[in-house]
């Protein structure tokens, strides 16, 4: 639904409960190696569907490029114990906006 000020987000429930779906699949058939690129489908599919002030979103990010970060921030839970975890939420949003832009 659009608003005032042209920000809206067209996307649909039966598409996000289909890449959903995909997306958890993805990662259990892949024993979590496919968790870069399900993050890049569902954030590649909320972006395309999302306008904000007039202007459509995308998103350029891939499987490839999060991988290595995926990697380094698993290790890196793991030899602190869990406590880097805490961090992992933020990076992954700071990653995602890092590679959001508008399509215009």
């Amino acid at each position: 639904m659009k608003n005032e000020n042209g920000s809206y987000f067209d996307g649909k429930l039966i598409q996000q409960i289909g890449w959903s779906i995909l997306c958890a699949l993805l990662s259990l058939i892949t024993i979590g190696l496919g968790v870069p690129w399900a993050v890049c489908m569902k954030q590649r599919w909320e972006t395309k569907h999302t306008v904000i002030e007039g202007k459509r979103l995308y998103f350029n990010g891939t499987g490839g490029k999060l991988f290595g970060n995926y990697i380094k921030w698993f290790l890196l839970s793991i030899i602190t114990i869990g406590i880097y975890s805490l961090w992992l939420g933020i990076n992954m949003k700071k990653w995602v906006v890092k590679h959001t832009a508008f399509a215009d």
